[in-house]
């Protein structure tokens, strides 16, 4: 089945100040590294940014929506977040190769992205609301969930202190 990676990054960043897909770590920008290894999973990558999805102030629903009907109801979506610099290749390979309607990802306690839907979940997608992101639907339908174990998932950048703490740790591997 063909995989379409759907790449969030139309957030306006206020909590940051500055566009956090412009961001640059271990080597590339944020959004950089999250299309790069999207595109090694996936047959299609569409980026989500504010150009593509006008309505990116109503939360990331919208941006959600755009991708999924971007992406069309045949494919498996793969949605990912830009602001996630330690999702790996592998881990989303592990996501989109697990046969199951949706393949999330746990982290700190949760189900969430980045996280595999099966074309059946793109009606549930397409009904998203507002701030709500894709763990609505995980939730929703966690009897037809696997939940994949990453906890370097839950390191994302949302102010300047995440991209400080994320330098100090890539300078200490040195």
């Amino acid at each position: 089945m063909r995989v379409v990676a759907v790449v969030l990054a139309a957030g306006s960043s206020s909590r940051l100040g500055r566009p956090k897909q412009d961001v640059f770590l271990h080597g590339e920008t944020l959004l950089e590294h999250a299309e790069r290894i999207a595109r090694a999973v996936a047959d299609d990558v569409i980026v989500v940014t504010d150009r593509l999805n006008p309505d990116a102030n109503e939360g990331v629903a919208s941006s959600i929506r755009t991708g999924v009907r971007l992406a069309g109801d045949d494919a498996r979506i793969l949605i990912t977040l830009c602001d996630q610099p330690l999702v790996t290749v592998a881990h989303l390979h592990a996501l989109v190769t697990v046969d199951a309607p949706i393949v999330a990802t746990g982290y700190a306690g949760i189900a969430g992205a980045p996280a595999a839907f099966a074309p059946e979940l793109v009606p549930h997608l397409l009904s998203l609301r507002g701030d709500h992101g894709a763990r609505v639907v995980i939730e929703s339908r966690r009897d037809i969930a696997v939940i994949i174990p990453f906890e370097n998932a839950a390191v994302d950048i949302d102010r300047e202190d995440d991209v400080r703490r994320l330098r100090l740790r890539e300078a200490s591997r040195w």
